[in-house]
């Protein structure tokens, strides 16, 4: 299958390069390259495509406010990676929490790129789970732990583990080896955790566990 990627970033020599390396890949297909914001919640709307990769500092409308506007978009299904030259927690948390499926930095090689968006768009697993541990780690510690967490009662035993494990930033294959079960097997319990307790997406997941103090710090 061929995932639809749309680019956008204000830096024309930039969304080349970024274009030239997802060239190299036979099932990415660039479907568009916009210069802003603005356009980028545009083009997202008129074509769908499977993922798109958005800078944070954009004019017209800034990274982040285009994840808002395109996540938000009732009918939307593409997932959004942003990209910065900033680690910030604050950039970080608010991409998260508009739902983004990841937060990469623009110095990354361009072989975790072309990763980074085959895996938002499978949606099982996080991207740069190290950055998105710090973030929700930092944020929690700052909130009391809930006396039980919303929904956890849905949740059977296994649901469980596999929640704690996907807070721990496992990919599939990693909870199936440590679970000694088939990765279908925990897709379908990813997918009923995420059902039952009203989340979008993995990174959703880990936020929840962390700020309902399911992990220890």
């Amino acid at each position: 299958m061929t995932l639809r990627v749309l680019l956008a970033d204000d830096h024309a020599m930039l969304r080349s390069g970024m274009r030239a390396i997802l060239d190299t890949q036979p099932d990415l297909d660039c479907v568009a390259e916009v210069a802003d914001g603005r356009a980028a919640v545009a083009e997202v709307a008129r074509l769908r495509p499977d993922v798109a990769v958005l800078d944070i500092r954009m004019p017209k409308l800034d990274g982040l406010s285009a994840t808002e506007a395109i996540l938000a978009a009732p009918e939307n299904r593409t997932k959004v990676v942003v990209l910065t030259t900033y680690d910030s927690d604050e950039y970080v948390y608010r991409a998260l929490n508009a739902g983004a499926s990841g937060f990469l930095l623009k110095s990354l090689p361009p072989e975790e790129l072309i990763g980074a968006i085959r895996v938002a768009a499978r949606g099982d697993a996080l991207i740069d789970p190290s950055v998105t541990q710090r973030l929700v780690a930092r944020f929690a510690s700052s909130i009391a732990p809930a006396a039980s967490a919303p929904g956890l009662e849905q949740l059977t035993v296994r649901e469980r583990e596999v929640l704690m494990l996907v807070a721990a930033a496992c990919t599939n294959a990693e909870i199936a080896a440590e679970l000694h079960v088939g990765d279908e097997t925990v897709k379908t319990h990813v997918s009923r955790i995420l059902a039952k307790l009203g989340l979008r997406d993995r990174v959703h997941a880990v936020v929840y566990a962390h700020l309902n103090g399911l992990v220890q710090r």
